[in-house]
């Protein structure tokens, strides 16, 4: 049994939580091991004045992280499932997902309770593409602007009222105690979740099998069967933060059912459809669903905003 875990993970605000929560469940667990968490800055920290669909690529956030385990200066990383890419480097895999958060999108504000009480031309504040387009097609009328930075950073941005609301993660919210500053959640009808959003995942070497044994006490099933499903469903629609696409699955008894969406950035056309099947089958029932979604309309949008053909 390894004596010292080194944990990988991003040094914001939320990443450490996360991390932590990893690291007080591994020592509860197994209370002679040492457990340090190696803090790593990647690309999508790094860049914070930029919209995250200009930067493009994958991995913005985990690809040094993942380079650190390929080198063994770390053991294991932590990652919030919504920013790992569908494709891994040969040698890693995700091996452990945590029992899912809230995953929906919280709606915060200092001077209205609700999208409903925003007045036309009001400035949201949001950093997915996602959620501008699912936005866009709830209140057309407001002026929907880019919101990058740390959690903390947001929330400062909108204290200081450059934005009269903006939308975050309920699941960050929550982790960092923060959640009394929503004052509502998004239904799933209303705003479709990112693909494993709420999710935490730990990647590690795939030969690291021990490692892997020993820290299968954290898995939860039905998070991993729900975003198993939606992450196949990514990775058919190659995925990744230049599009507006989400993806969530829920399970009922043995029966997984997941909904998905794609949309033009703008909002104006949208492709949204859902499978279900039994939860056995997850990785095919989210790939089901893609192929349904491009035949339906979402290839035209996807090689529009990819600028490439997808088969």
């Amino acid at each position: 049994m390894a004596k010292t875990i080194r944990i990988g993970t991003r040094a914001s605000m939320l990443a450490l939580a996360q991390a932590n929560w990893i690291k007080s469940r591994i020592e509860a667990q197994y209370p002679q091991c040492t457990v340090e968490l190696v803090k790593i800055v990647t690309k999508g920290d790094k860049i914070v004045d930029v919209p995250l669909a200009k930067v493009g690529g994958k991995g913005l956030f985990v690809k040094e992280i993942e380079e650190a385990l390929l080198r063994r200066e770390v053991d294991i990383a932590v990652h919030s499932m919504k920013d790992v890419p569908a494709e891994l480097p040969d040698g890693l895999h995700i091996g452990i997902i945590t029992q899912r958060e809230k995953p929906f999108d919280a709606f915060l504000a200092t001077r209205y309770q609700s999208l409903d009480q925003l007045p036309a031309q009001a400035t949201v504040g949001t950093s997915s593409l996602r959620r501008k387009s699912q936005l866009a097609r709830l209140r057309p009328d407001l002026k929907i602007e880019d919101l990058r930075g740390n959690l903390d950073t947001r929330l400062r941005k909108l204290d200081e009222g450059l934005y009269d609301a903006i939308i975050l993660a309920a699941a960050g919210l929550n982790r960092l105690d923060l959640f009394h500053r929503a004052t509502f959640c998004f239904t799933p009808e209303e705003m479709l979740p990112a693909v494993a959003q709420g999710a935490v995942g730990i990647e590690l070497r795939r030969e690291d099998e021990e490692l892997l044994q020993m820290l299968s006490f954290m898995d939860h099933r039905e998070t991993t069967l729900a975003v198993h499903a939606e992450r196949s469903y990514l990775h058919r629609l190659e995925g990744g933060c230049q599009v507006p696409l989400a993806g969530f699955a829920t399970l009922n008894g043995q029966t997984l059912t997941i909904d998905g969406l794609i949309a033009s950035v703008d909002g104006d056309r949208v492709v949204q459809s859902q499978r279900s099947g039994p939860a056995t089958e997850a990785k095919t029932i989210g790939l089901e669903l893609a192929e349904e979604m491009l035949a339906n309309g979402g290839r035209e949008i996807l090689e529009e905003v990819y600028g490439t053909s997808i088969k």
